[in-house]
């Protein structure tokens, strides 16, 4: 038998939706702290969590420049068009804390994204531009997905 590796991670991450595993990260900072607030800035560990689970990528992250870092050292290459399992890297938002951030999610295809959601705390299910409320700025494809 051969593993397919494409049919098991877009399934890996159809799973995922509503998953609360990806909420929280602790560090010690002189203190417990968990950076991702408890979800809501868990895009980058959630992303950086299911590709790890593949070996798409060497470590697991709670950023997003440091997601795109990995991605880049590791096979993932910037396209123009969308692929189903590509990886999203959204422009800067103003979120709810009133800071900026950009955002990670996974393109599933039929206009949908799967992303870590703020206001919810859990990967979600939504349209890959926010009806067109949020730009992608760079596509990510790996050829191992091919």
């Amino acid at each position: 038998m051969k593993f397919i590796l494409f049919d098991t991670y877009i399934s890996t991450i159809l799973s995922s939706i509503d998953s609360k595993m990806f909420k929280n990260c602790w560090f010690d900072d002189e203190e417990k702290k968990d950076v991702s607030k408890d979800g809501d800035l868990s895009c980058a560990l959630y992303i950086s969590s299911v590709l790890k689970m593949f070996d798409l990528i060497k470590d697991r992250h709670v950023t997003v420049s440091g997601t795109v870092k990995d991605l880049e050292h590791n096979g993932w290459e910037k396209i123009n068009e969308l692929k189903k399992g590509s990886i999203l890297v959204w422009e800067k938002k103003l979120q709810s804390n009133n800071e900026w951030h950009k955002h990670l999610g996974f393109y599933i295809g039929d206009n949908e994204a799967i992303s870590n959601s703020w206001k919810y705390k859990v990967p979600k299910k939504h349209h890959y531009t926010y009806d067109n409320t949020r730009k992608i700025e760079t596509i990510y494809w790996n050829s191992r997905l091919d």
